[in-house]
């Protein structure tokens, strides 16, 4: 498998937990096929735990819940593929999955097979109830030759919330993504702090091994299972998806696609910020700022008219094919505020003669030439996302 951009997608987890069926599957893929998500790149439909029975066969395969999904796998991965998308399931490196379930321990070459012979296109791979006594990097190097061996290509999502330090070794075992944080919640704090603290790790994530945060919130508006925490706003929303599309991380979507509001549908489906996603050169953004926000607004509840927030402000630069550019600026603080961008941060000062022609990548509004710096006004929780080429001045 040649995977050049990360990859993108849906998986249940996020909101279903335990709750999935077939028909929310199916149902799932046919609507992100007639909603546009497919073309827009979202092509794997993933189901996550509590798929099976409690217990392996006689013959000690994996078998389907039959009253969650009582045509089985192979069944549905036909219907999904007919669909033009791809299908993908779930296991974990331990002796059961997170929820209990049999997981894939000493049964990784007969559980690839299976997988296989259902047509399974992606494997999400957990950490859960792993044995003290077992090595978790030999663990997933057995389960990456296991999925070879098969001769199916079959996407390796490795999941092991960055135990052991996974972007320094995931690729060379031949996965294809691998989660480097804990699991996410759908609230501000969740998402912030887990993309913050990757900043300085995508330097090691690229074609064909992703630094996955997790699947996606947006959309979910305090509903669904990890949905813990005041609820987030589409601000709040925004920020999560631009950061991911910035750094370059996986898109799977977490909420229910088939009901998502416009708000978020027209979000998550965002050309221009998809191709900062999707650009081929793959490079990771860096931070040209990392400090306060000043806000200048008058407060009447405090009678001052100057806040400043620490550590809440963030502009990233990021590199595209083609001479282009994207710029992110993130405010995490609860109000508005400056957020600056110095050019000579990013390697234009103005002795270079060239300043950048700025498009506002949410709705693509022509913002014109500027040069030196561009440092705009972004509310409580919210970003801006630009892209920019170069004009000489």
């Amino acid at each position: 498998m040649n995977l050049q951009t990360p990859p993108m997608g849906w998986n249940s987890w996020n909101t279903f937990g335990s709750n999935i069926s077939d028909d929310l599957v199916l149902g799932t893929a046919h609507a992100m096929k007639e909603k546009g998500y497919l073309d827009a790149g979202y092509r794997y439909v993933v189901i996550d735990d509590c798929w099976s029975l409690k217990e392996r066969d006689a013959q000690g395969r994996l078998v389907p819940d039959p009253e969650k999904f009582p045509r089985g796998m192979k069944a549905l991965a036909e219907d999904i593929h007919a669909l033009g998308l791809r299908f993908g399931m779930y296991s974990c490196a331990g002796v059961q999955t997170c929820a209990g379930y049999p997981s894939s321990y000493d049964h990784e070459f007969e559980d690839a097979r299976t997988f296989a012979e259902w047509g399974v296109d992606f494997l999400k791979y957990d950490f859960c109830n792993f044995p003290r006594s077992g090595d978790g990097k030999n663990r997933y190097a057995t389960m990456s030759m296991a999925l070879k061996a098969t001769g199916r290509d079959i996407l390796f999502s490795a999941c092991n919330w960055g135990t052991d330090e996974p972007w320094k070794w995931m690729k060379s075992l031949g996965a294809h993504m691998y989660r480097s944080t804990g699991d996410i919640q759908d609230n501000f704090k969740s998402f912030t702090t887990i993309a913050r603290s990757q900043l300085d790790k995508f330097c090691m994530s690229g074609a064909n091994c992703f630094n996955d945060i997790d699947m996606l919130t947006v959309g979910m508006y305090g509903k669904g299972h990890v949905a813990l925490g005041e609820a987030c706003t589409d601000a709040d929303y925004r920020t999560q998806f631009a950061l991911w599309c910035m750094l370059g991380a996986p898109l799977m979507l977490g909420g229910d696609v088939r009901s998502m509001r416009p708000e978020a549908e027209n979000l998550v489906l965002n050309p221009r910020l998809l191709r900062i996603n999707q650009d081929t050169e793959g490079r990771p953004p860096f931070p040209v700022y990392q400090g306060h926000v000043a806000n200048r607004d008058y407060d009447p509840a405090d009678g001052r008219s100057w806040h400043v927030f620490q550590d809440s402000g963030l502009s990233l630069f990021k590199h595209l094919s083609d001479h282009e550019f994207a710029v992110g600026y993130f405010n995490f603080a609860p109000k508005r505020g400056e957020i600056p961008f110095i050019f000579a941060d990013a390697g234009l000062p103005w002795g270079s003669g060239m300043g950048l022609r700025l498009t506002d990548a949410f709705t693509g509004e022509d913002l014109g030439v500027h040069r030196d710096y561009y440092n705009p006004m972004v509310g409580p929780h919210d970003c801006r996302v630009l892209l920019a080429r170069f004009a000489p001045c």
